[in-house]
């Protein structure tokens, strides 16, 4: 309260410096976070949570947006969880709640597979060996800045914490976060026959 912001930046290490801000959960997060991450990115959206679902109930028009961005050369990935896995099984008898991780799988491979044939636009699962890494640690990836949620204990993800990141050189928290996401990308699985448009 007392100091600057430019000031109180200087006392901050290198890797603290890429903290934008955090939250305690996820849901603390305002909504136009989300939807100015999405607008702003020109070269690259990788949603790497594992159900992702609630992307749609918190940005507007999000189906057009990503349309819009991929017709435009943004490219956009979606890495999902299998809902058919063991590990989705696993989680879903932690967490017992209604709303259930392969529902929330399946709701966002509906929105996707809605959207039709959208060149830039790709989804995998991620690869079963590489499943129990992914369900705990969702990166959401705009450009050079991220949202990145790791999952505690029993919580669903909108009850975990949130850290909003921005790239300040290489080798920092944003560029182990996204490193972390393009592994299990690397490593991903086409989407299965019965979504076509995603494989």
């Amino acid at each position: 309260m007392l100091w600057p912001k430019s000031v109180r930046n200087r006392f901050k290490t290198d890797g603290a410096q890429e903290i934008v801000q955090s939250y305690p959960y996820r849901s603390a997060c305002p909504s136009t976070v989300w939807s100015d991450l999405i607008a702003g990115a020109e070269e690259e959206l990788f949603f790497a949570g594992y159900t992702s679902y609630f992307l749609w109930t918190q940005v507007p028009a999000l189906s057009e947006t990503l349309r819009q961005k991929a017709e435009s050369g943004c490219r956009v990935r979606f890495l999902l969880g299998d809902p058919a896995g063991p590990v989705t099984r696993q989680r879903e008898e932690i967490e017992d709640v209604a709303l259930t991780v392969s529902t929330r799988i399946n709701m966002t491979l509906e929105q996707l597979t809605k959207m039709g044939t959208v060149t830039g636009l790709e989804a995998r699962f991620s690869a079963a060996a590489d499943a129990m890494n992914h369900v705990s640690l969702s990166v959401f990836r705009f450009d050079d800045q991220a949202l990145v949620t790791p999952h505690l204990a029993k919580l669903v993800g909108h009850d975990s914490p949130l850290m909003h990141l921005r790239r300040r050189g290489e080798g920092g928290m944003f560029s182990r976060f996204a490193e972390h996401a393009e592994e299990l990308w690397s490593g991903g699985v086409p989407v299965p026959g019965d979504h076509p448009r995603l494989s």
